[in-house]
Protein backbone atom coordinates (compact mmCIF):
# COMPACT_ATOMS: atom_id res chain seq x y z
CA UNK A 1 0.00 0.00 0.00
CA UNK A 2 1.35 3.18 -0.76
CA UNK A 3 2.18 5.39 2.28
CA UNK A 4 -0.71 8.11 2.41
CA UNK A 5 1.93 10.49 4.64
CA UNK A 6 4.09 11.54 1.24
CA UNK A 7 1.40 13.12 -0.05
CA UNK A 8 0.70 15.19 2.62
CA UNK A 9 2.11 18.33 1.76
CA UNK A 10 2.77 21.60 4.07
CA UNK A 11 2.97 25.03 2.00
CA UNK A 12 2.52 28.90 2.44
CA UNK A 13 1.27 29.89 -0.70
CA UNK A 14 2.20 33.23 -2.03
CA UNK A 15 -0.98 35.04 -1.20
CA UNK A 16 -1.44 34.06 2.09
CA UNK A 17 2.08 35.68 2.78
CA UNK A 18 0.90 39.38 1.32
CA UNK A 19 -2.58 38.61 3.18
CA UNK A 20 -1.51 37.89 6.39
CA UNK A 21 -1.34 40.78 9.03
CA UNK A 22 2.69 41.26 9.71
CA UNK A 23 1.82 39.61 13.33
CA UNK A 24 0.35 36.44 12.31
CA UNK A 25 1.85 33.58 10.09
CA UNK A 26 -0.07 31.00 8.43
CA UNK A 27 0.33 28.07 7.30
CA UNK A 28 -1.51 26.46 4.83
CA UNK A 29 -2.00 22.86 5.42
CA UNK A 30 -3.59 20.47 2.66
CA UNK A 31 -3.83 16.61 1.80
CA UNK A 32 -3.20 15.35 -1.87
CA UNK A 33 -3.90 11.65 -2.06
CA UNK A 34 -3.78 11.52 -5.44
CA UNK A 35 -6.96 11.73 -6.82
CA UNK A 36 -10.38 10.11 -5.36
CA UNK A 37 -12.51 8.14 -8.10
CA UNK A 38 -15.91 7.44 -6.84
CA UNK A 39 -17.34 6.31 -9.89
CA UNK A 40 -14.38 3.03 -9.40
CA UNK A 41 -15.11 2.81 -6.32
CA UNK A 42 -18.53 2.39 -6.27
CA UNK A 43 -18.23 -0.37 -8.56
CA UNK A 44 -15.99 -2.22 -6.88
CA UNK A 45 -18.02 -1.82 -3.40
CA UNK A 46 -20.82 -3.73 -5.25
CA UNK A 47 -18.39 -6.17 -6.97
CA UNK A 48 -17.15 -6.53 -2.91
CA UNK A 49 -20.75 -6.92 -1.31
CA UNK A 50 -21.46 -9.69 -4.33
CA UNK A 51 -18.26 -11.33 -3.50
CA UNK A 52 -19.79 -11.63 0.06
CA UNK A 53 -23.26 -12.99 -1.18
CA UNK A 54 -24.88 -9.87 -0.51
CA UNK A 55 -27.30 -8.71 -3.33
CA UNK A 56 -27.83 -5.35 -3.94
CA UNK A 57 -30.76 -5.72 -5.87
CA UNK A 58 -33.89 -4.72 -3.36
CA UNK A 59 -34.23 -1.27 -3.57
CA UNK A 60 -33.28 -0.58 0.02
CA UNK A 61 -29.24 -1.72 -1.48
CA UNK A 62 -29.63 -0.62 -4.43
CA UNK A 63 -27.46 2.66 -3.50
CA UNK A 64 -25.21 0.86 -0.67
CA UNK A 65 -22.12 0.59 -2.88
CA UNK A 66 -22.62 4.80 -3.78
CA UNK A 67 -23.15 5.58 -0.33
CA UNK A 68 -19.86 3.50 0.78
CA UNK A 69 -18.07 4.50 -1.76
CA UNK A 70 -18.90 8.10 -0.68
CA UNK A 71 -18.72 7.60 3.01
CA UNK A 72 -14.70 5.63 2.76
CA UNK A 73 -14.35 8.88 0.32
CA UNK A 74 -15.06 11.43 3.45
CA UNK A 75 -13.37 9.47 5.70
CA UNK A 76 -10.00 9.61 3.78
CA UNK A 77 -10.36 13.17 2.94
CA UNK A 78 -9.24 15.82 5.86
CA UNK A 79 -9.88 19.61 4.94
CA UNK A 80 -7.60 21.82 4.82
CA UNK A 81 -6.53 24.82 6.77
CA UNK A 82 -4.58 27.47 7.68
CA UNK A 83 -2.08 26.65 10.53
CA UNK A 84 -2.05 30.17 11.99
CA UNK A 85 0.51 31.06 14.87
CA UNK A 86 0.70 34.39 16.58
CA UNK A 87 3.72 35.66 18.52
CA UNK A 88 3.81 35.08 22.35
CA UNK A 89 4.43 38.42 23.27
CA UNK A 90 4.04 38.00 27.06
CA UNK A 91 6.47 34.86 27.31
CA UNK A 92 3.64 32.79 28.11
CA UNK A 93 5.77 29.59 29.32
CA UNK A 94 3.07 27.22 31.07
CA UNK A 95 0.99 24.40 29.31
CA UNK A 96 -1.83 24.80 26.28
CA UNK A 97 -3.74 22.17 26.78
CA UNK A 98 -6.75 21.22 24.52
CA UNK A 99 -8.51 18.12 25.54
CA UNK A 100 -11.23 15.59 24.68
CA UNK A 101 -10.81 16.49 20.79
CA UNK A 102 -12.91 13.95 18.82
CA UNK A 103 -10.85 11.44 16.89
CA UNK A 104 -12.16 9.19 14.06
CA UNK A 105 -9.73 6.86 12.10
CA UNK A 106 -9.85 3.66 9.81
CA UNK A 107 -7.65 0.70 11.32
CA UNK A 108 -5.60 0.30 7.95
CA UNK A 109 -5.44 -3.68 8.56
CA UNK A 110 -9.54 -4.26 8.31
CA UNK A 111 -10.30 -0.74 7.42
CA UNK A 112 -13.28 -0.75 10.10
CA UNK A 113 -13.64 2.61 12.24
CA UNK A 114 -11.52 3.52 15.23
CA UNK A 115 -12.71 6.33 17.47
CA UNK A 116 -12.23 7.90 20.62
CA UNK A 117 -10.49 11.28 22.13
CA UNK A 118 -6.91 13.12 21.73
CA UNK A 119 -5.27 14.92 24.24
CA UNK A 120 -2.72 17.53 22.59
CA UNK A 121 -0.50 20.04 24.77
CA UNK A 122 2.48 22.36 24.32
CA UNK A 123 4.62 24.47 26.15
CA UNK A 124 5.18 27.15 23.80
CA UNK A 125 8.37 28.93 22.45
CA UNK A 126 8.03 31.90 20.28
CA UNK A 127 4.92 31.85 18.62
CA UNK A 128 1.27 30.15 20.05
CA UNK A 129 -0.95 28.24 17.67
CA UNK A 130 -4.93 29.61 17.47
CA UNK A 131 -6.38 26.43 19.92
CA UNK A 132 -8.90 25.29 17.05
CA UNK A 133 -5.56 24.22 15.28
CA UNK A 134 -4.75 21.51 17.59
CA UNK A 135 -7.92 19.71 16.49
CA UNK A 136 -7.57 20.20 12.79
CA UNK A 137 -3.77 18.61 13.12
CA UNK A 138 -5.82 15.69 14.92
CA UNK A 139 -7.91 15.42 11.77
CA UNK A 140 -5.55 15.98 9.17
CA UNK A 141 -3.67 12.76 10.23
CA UNK A 142 -6.51 10.91 11.25
CA UNK A 143 -8.36 10.66 7.96
CA UNK A 144 -6.32 8.28 5.85
CA UNK A 145 -6.10 4.67 6.79
CA UNK A 146 -3.97 4.83 10.28
CA UNK A 147 -3.11 2.69 12.83
CA UNK A 148 -3.36 5.00 16.67
CA UNK A 149 0.19 4.19 17.37
CA UNK A 150 2.24 5.80 14.21
CA UNK A 151 -1.54 8.42 14.47
CA UNK A 152 -0.34 10.03 17.78
CA UNK A 153 3.32 10.63 16.68
CA UNK A 154 2.55 11.86 13.81
CA UNK A 155 0.42 14.54 15.18
CA UNK A 156 3.02 15.05 17.73
CA UNK A 157 6.32 15.40 15.53
CA UNK A 158 4.28 17.68 12.87
CA UNK A 159 3.47 20.02 16.04
CA UNK A 160 6.89 20.11 17.20
CA UNK A 161 8.57 20.27 13.67
CA UNK A 162 6.30 23.52 12.57
CA UNK A 163 5.44 25.04 15.68
CA UNK A 164 9.00 24.70 17.30
CA UNK A 165 7.44 24.68 21.17
CA UNK A 166 9.71 23.87 24.50
CA UNK A 167 7.70 20.35 24.58
CA UNK A 168 4.44 18.67 22.90
CA UNK A 169 2.31 16.00 24.53
CA UNK A 170 -0.35 14.00 22.85
CA UNK A 171 -2.67 11.04 24.13
CA UNK A 172 -4.91 9.02 22.22
CA UNK A 173 -8.02 6.80 23.62
CA UNK A 174 -10.11 5.09 21.21
CA UNK A 175 -12.26 2.22 20.69
CA UNK A 176 -11.18 -0.37 17.49
CA UNK A 177 -14.16 -1.41 16.12
CA UNK A 178 -11.73 -4.45 14.37
CA UNK A 179 -11.17 -5.39 17.83
CA UNK A 180 -14.38 -4.59 19.45
CA UNK A 181 -17.04 -6.00 16.49
CA UNK A 182 -14.96 -8.97 15.26
CA UNK A 183 -12.47 -11.46 16.19
CA UNK A 184 -12.01 -11.54 20.09
CA UNK A 185 -14.77 -8.80 20.48
CA UNK A 186 -13.67 -7.12 23.41
CA UNK A 187 -16.55 -4.79 24.13
CA UNK A 188 -16.27 -1.61 26.06
CA UNK A 189 -12.10 -1.86 25.61
CA UNK A 190 -10.03 1.36 24.34
CA UNK A 191 -6.46 1.34 23.60
CA UNK A 192 -4.49 4.02 24.72
CA UNK A 193 -1.20 5.80 23.06
CA UNK A 194 0.91 8.47 23.84
CA UNK A 195 4.02 10.87 22.41
CA UNK A 196 5.98 13.45 24.55
CA UNK A 197 8.52 15.57 23.37
CA UNK A 198 10.65 18.01 24.85
CA UNK A 199 10.45 19.10 27.98
CA UNK A 200 6.98 17.35 28.13
CA UNK A 201 9.30 14.05 27.85
CA UNK A 202 12.46 15.19 30.03
CA UNK A 203 11.15 17.69 32.45
CA UNK A 204 9.72 15.59 35.38
CA UNK A 205 7.39 18.12 36.65
CA UNK A 206 5.97 19.38 33.00
CA UNK A 207 5.53 15.43 32.57
CA UNK A 208 3.71 15.08 35.56
CA UNK A 209 1.14 18.21 35.05
CA UNK A 210 0.47 17.43 31.48
CA UNK A 211 -0.55 13.59 32.49
CA UNK A 212 -2.43 14.50 35.01
CA UNK A 213 -4.50 17.61 33.52
CA UNK A 214 -5.20 14.87 30.59
CA UNK A 215 -6.74 12.48 33.14
CA UNK A 216 -3.73 9.53 32.38
CA UNK A 217 -2.44 10.03 35.65
CA UNK A 218 -5.47 10.20 37.86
Amino acid sequence: MTDLVSHVTSRIHPHDQEEAAPAERALRVVHEPGGIDLAAAEEAAGQFLKALGVSTASESLRGTPGRMARAYAELFSPRPFDLTTFPNDEGYDELVLARRIPVRSVCEHHLLPFVGTAHVGYLPGGRILGLSKLARVVEHFACRPQVQERLTKQVADWLQTHLEPKGVGVVIEAEHTCMTLRGVQATGSSTMTSTLLGLLRSDARSRSEFLALTGVAS
